[in-house]
């Protein structure tokens, strides 16, 4: 039992089940009616909100979309916001940053499925690193208005954001950068099937 009266054991519980809310499951179902776990990419993402509900309602698939992006990021920056306030270690706050992703990517709700992590990734960078997250925002902002290709798009911002972690904020404070290549492993793992239809020339663009 004091392995569970551990604060920072509590957090990272905490971090990973946070994390695993299915908010644009929860959203798409409840204001549109659909699963999109059934739908488009199967992801619970905004990017398969967007492009579910949008066959049904342009306007509302935009609104939800958007409300989904904030509350998956949200629901990682909270956990670690808190964290910091509380006064934990760097450390233990990039741990929750990890598990954050984790539990959005492989939700306990849903048996272990979920989905890509990019956006629970920016709510976490975006406390914990903000200068190398606002340039791979930058980023991600023209290949998706050149590119219009979200995948891909993520892919390109993410990576700049790690290339710039090294140049500004290389060792985290915690003497590696570990934390940020395990969250982009992870972001790209999970985007495997989309850089294998990139490769192809069959990822599908967001009109």
């Amino acid at each position: 039992m004091d392995f569970f009266l551990n604060i920072n054991i509590q957090f990272y519980i905490i971090a990973y089940l946070v994390g695993a809310i299915p908010f644009g499951l929860i959203l798409a179902k409840k204001f549109a009616g659909v699963n999109i776990q059934e739908s488009g990419s199967k992801s619970i993402g905004a990017t398969n909100v967007l492009r579910v509900v949008k066959q049904e309602d342009p306007a509302l698939a935009k609104k939800l979309g958007i409300a989904t992006v904030v509350l998956d990021a949200l629901k990682g920056a909270i956990v670690v916001v808190v964290g910091m306030v509380i006064g934990l270690p760097e450390e233990t706050l990039w741990a929750i940053a990890v598990l954050s992703v984790l539990g959005h990517c492989y939700s306990l709700y849903l048996n272990f499925e979920g989905g890509k992590g990019v956006a629970t990734a920016l709510g976490v960078f975006l406390v914990l690193i903000p200068i190398p997250t606002l340039i791979g925002a930058v980023v991600w902002g023209f290949c998706a208005k050149v590119l219009k290709i979200s995948s891909l798009s993520s892919l390109l911002g993410l990576t700049a954001v790690v290339i710039s972690t090294i140049f500004v904020n290389n060792q985290l404070g915690i003497g590696s950068n570990a934390p940020v290549y395990i969250i982009a492993f992870i972001i790209f793992y999970k985007h495997i099937p989309n850089i294998v239809r990139l490769i192809s020339g069959q990822e599908a663009k967001v009109a």
